[in-house]
């Protein structure tokens, strides 16, 4: 069976040369134009990796990135940032810190390519798997089929409430911004669109819906949310 690769750019011309390349290696490729594209196309065919470029338009290679580690089902799928622009050691550890697994800078050449996508692939498969389930104290959580339990009864949630729930147990300590909420959950570029309120209504909501247990969402304060 081929493996999949999820190929990332605005430039068309390299996407193609990209796509013959590693079709002509044993590959089966699937193209985005842009970060938005990727990532609904990422969700429908589960790739086996993702290349991305960094500068496209309507959402970039590192929110891509970041969208994608923080992804319950997307999140082990191994990624390769590229750039032409962003090639500074920091714009590097920028891509790292977005939970990239290489970075190459272009041009580059393809048999490299090749070898760091193999290497990532085979880092990736060595990993342990993540379980399809997540529990935290009374609470039970199927990523798989998407329902979650409270003292063994069946949480009514909406797929936001879901998605926002799972985006906070799966951190736990760890605070996430509102902005970063409104992206992970919403998929918003909150370049245009940072209202904390859309936030804010579905926290409410889970309050609501997990009594006691909503105790261990704690606010904070000009930042956003974490999950103790």
């Amino acid at each position: 069976m081929k493996e999949r690769a999820l190929l990332v750019d605005d430039d068309a011309e390299l996407l193609a040369i990209l796509k013959r390349y590693l079709e002509n290696h044993g590959f089966e490729t699937v193209l985005a134009a842009d970060g938005v594209k990727a990532l609904a196309a990422a969700a429908a065919v589960k790739p086996g990796i993702i290349i991305t470029d960094v500068d496209m338009p309507r959402m970039d290679g590192f929110t891509l990135c970041r969208k994608i580690k923080e992804s319950g089902s997307l999140g082990a799928t191994p990624l390769i940032i590229m750039s032409g622009k962003k090639i500074s050691e920091a714009d590097m550890v920028s891509g790292y810190n977005f939970g990239a697994d290489d970075y190459v800078t272009k041009p580059f050449s393809y048999p490299l390519l090749l070898a760091k996508i193999s290497a990532v692939m085979r880092r990736a498969a060595a990993r342990p798997k993540k379980a399809a389930n997540i529990k935290k104290g009374a609470l039970e959580i199927n990523l798989e089929g998407r329902t979650a339990k409270l003292n063994g009864k069946p949480l009514k949630l909406t797929s936001k409430e879901f998605d926002l729930l799972t985006a906070l147990v799966s951190n736990p300590g760890r605070v996430l911004s509102l902005n970063g909420l409104l992206e992970a959950v919403w998929g918003y570029n909150t370049a245009d669109y940072n209202n904390p309120h859309t936030v804010e209504v579905h926290i409410s909501n889970l309050r609501k819906k997990t009594g006691i247990f909503s105790r261990r969402i704690i606010a904070v304060p000009g930042h956003g949310y974490k999950f103790e």
